[in-house]
Parts: C-alpha cells; sequence; structure tokens
C-alpha cells in the first residue's frame, strides 16, 4: 500500500474512483471520468482502481458500494461518494481543493 500513499501525498487533488468490470454502474463512469481528467488537464488527477485487483486496498478504505468516489488531497481524504455523478457535479468538486 505504499504506492497508494505516493499517488495520493500531492499538492492536486486526486480523484479516485474504486470500480470493477462486471458492476454496470462502475463502467458507466469511465467515460464521465475521462471528461472529468479532460477538463482539469494537470491540475488533477483522475485515477480508477479495479477492486478485484486491489481488494486490500478497498477494504482498507471500507469501500462497499460500487463505484465509490473519493478524493484526496496531500494524503488527507477531502470527499468520497458512493454511486454515479456526472462530469460536471465532479469537476465543481474536485476544483474546491485546487
Amino acid at each position: 500500500m505504499s504506492k497508494f500513499g505516493d499517488l495520493i501525498d500531492v499538492n492536486i487533488p486526486v480523484l479516485l474512483n474504486f470500480f470493477t468490470e462486471w458492476n454496470e454502474q462502475s463502467t458507466a463512469m469511465h467515460p464521465v471520468l475521462r471528461d472529468v481528467a479532460a477538463a482539469l488537464g494537470d491540475k488533477a488527477k483522475v485515477i480508477k482502481i479495479d477492486v478485484e485487483k486491489n481488494k486490500e486496498l478497498a477494504e482498507a478504505l471500507r469501500v462497499k458500494g460500487l463505484p465509490t468516489l473519493i478524493v484526496y488531497k496531500a494524503g488527507e481524504m477531502k470527499w468520497r461518494h458512493s454511486g454515479e455523478k456526472d462530469a460536471n457535479s465532479l469537476i465543481t468538486i474536485v476544483q474546491e481543493y485546487l
């Protein structure tokens, strides 16, 4: 999990999306997240994390519902949501932490 610490311990917001390929709501978020990443450019990171491949991390963060969206900045969790969100809402949320 030290890699995870490196991912979130940065001075820009990091939007994490916990998903699985078999969950329709999860896969529906992929194009939304591409739009968010494109809109924010290098001001923020958008990272997709497959729960199936990262079970320890998902358990440590108590990820239950999918998709689960979490914003970190400087290693600290700032925002969390389970379920789908539209691109504009996510962009607005992440911009609060720029």
